[in-house]
């Protein structure tokens, strides 16, 4: 049975793995799922739109943090690039700046 890969978790951000068969899946676990579920319902009556992101101070701070992180990993390599670094050091700090990247592209 081959796999395919769903960008990510509508909930949490996660990259979704799945079989062929069968519908997408839009949630990578249950309690995802579940969250998303409370969300929409503790919205209803509100005037705020059901697709809305509504985060916490402290989910926002943490958002925040992590794309701080990341333009800090991007400036880091384009002054690497300025100094004539040598390849491995690009391809390290390449790899860090990717991962600060996937990890600041989750809401929660």
């Amino acid at each position: 049975m081959s796999r395919r890969l769903l960008s990510c978790c509508l909930w949490c951000g996660r990259e979704i793995v799945e079989s062929e068969a069968g519908r997408r899946r839009r949630y990578c676990r249950q309690s995802c799922r579940q969250r998303a579920y409370e969300h929409r319902n503790s919205l209803k009556g509100t005037g705020i739109p059901a697709d809305s992101v509504v985060l916490s101070a402290q989910e926002a701070a943490d958002l925040a943090d992590r794309w701080f992180a990341a333009r800090c990993a991007a400036e880091d390599v384009a002054t690497a690039i300025g100094e004539g670094a040598e390849t491995e050091e690009l391809k390290a700090l390449s790899a860090i700046l990717l991962t600060l990247t996937r990890e600041a592209e989750r809401l929660r």
